[in-house]
């Protein structure tokens, strides 16, 4: 389709009791740079039951326009209705570009959505630019299993779609003054229309305690930790610094700790302020995972593991002395 505008759209997703997920808010903030140099508005699209406190965060977060499509049977996510309620919007408006979450509703709504509007996708993006040249999103994403990095562009077709990592963009400063334009879309799905429902919701084993990707400080273990007992001592060092603990691929696929503590490429992607590697060796699809931290901080008795040079801080040594040391040090700065 051709674009109606040069808006570039900010998908909002939004939580079962209506709130925004942080994604959304993270996209908003690369969002900002990138609608202005295409020079269009800045529009989040919010989706969802009753989204009043998902709308006051985007416009807080600096939304110049706001799309809303609220009801109950957008409470939980389906397929077929937010599918057809993002079809109806787009070909109402016509954005030049949207961006959408790499989480397991982004992944499974932008092919759909990117299909119904013969358009492409680029999937799962770590970095979003401008092309002053050509005028298009430079989206990249890892490639070749993570060892390489592709720039696409989408020339021909309009909306230009991507997915994005979350975490991988810290959200802009909050500004509650923002005043902007709300748009009230009256969309509804006929349940007919809606092939699949939820009939049971099976939360992971401590799952709701280990939020990745808005923590401020997360101890990762690699293959290093030795095995499951290993993460006791990274456990009570994240518990002292107000922080989380993860995991390398490596670590997780040796069933020493679950798929919810994982960084990396087939993980989560994080961006905290202090990030500890223990016993990681830093290959590239860890890394891709946890580059953008402020602070790394990397322990490992291989004084040539690739960690080292991304690390700001390097630790030479056997975690299994340098962990129980540095807490030691950290309970008695405290007394």
């Amino acid at each position: 389709m051709e674009a109606l505008s040069r808006d570039l759209w900010v998908f909002i997703e939004t939580a079962e009791d209506g709130s925004a997920r942080n994604v959304g808010l993270e996209l908003l903030h690369p969002g900002r740079r990138l609608a202005d140099a295409q020079k269009g508005a800045l529009c989040a699209v919010v989706v969802g039951y009753q989204t009043e406190n998902a709308v006051k965060e985007a416009a807080a977060y600096g939304a110049d326009k706001i799309i809303v499509v609220d009801g109950p049977e957008y409470q939980h996510y389906t397929t077929d209705a937010y599918a057809d309620a993002l079809y109806a919007l787009v070909s109402k408006y016509g954005p030049t570009t949207m961006m959408i979450g790499a989480t397991n509703v982004g992944r499974d709504v932008g092919p759909r959505l990117s299909c119904r509007l013969k358009t492409g996708l680029t999937a799962d993006c770590t970095a979003v630019d401008y092309d002053e040249e050509t005028g298009n999103i430079a989206w990249t994403r890892p490639t070749f299993g993570g060892n390489l990095l592709a720039t696409i562009m989408c020339p021909e077709h309009r909306p230009q779609i991507g997915t994005v990592r979350p975490g991988v963009f810290k959200k802009g400063e909050k500004n509650e003054a923002n005043q902007p334009e709300i748009i009230n879309e009256d969309i509804h799905i006929t349940a007919e229309r809606i092939r699949t429902r939820l009939v049971e919701v099976i939360r992971e084993l401590d799952a709701e305690n280990v939020n990745l990707e808005s923590a401020e400080v997360i101890v990762a273990g690699g293959r290093g930790v030795g095995g499951p007992e290993g993460f006791a001592p990274l456990k009570e060092l994240a518990d002292l610094l107000g922080g989380v603990v993860g995991a390398s691929r490596a670590a997780v696929d040796s069933d020493w700790i679950g798929h919810v503590h994982q960084v990396g490429q087939t993980g989560k992607t994080v961006g905290p302020k202090l990030y500890i590697a223990c016993g990681i060796s830093g290959a590239i699809q860890h890394v891709a995972g946890m580059s953008g931290s402020d602070t790394i901080v990397a322990i490992n008795k291989d004084p040539d593991a690739p960690i080292f040079n991304l690390a700001d801080y390097a630790v030479v040594g056997d975690l299994k002395l340098v962990i129980p040391a540095l807490i030691r040090e950290i309970k008695e700065s405290r007394k």
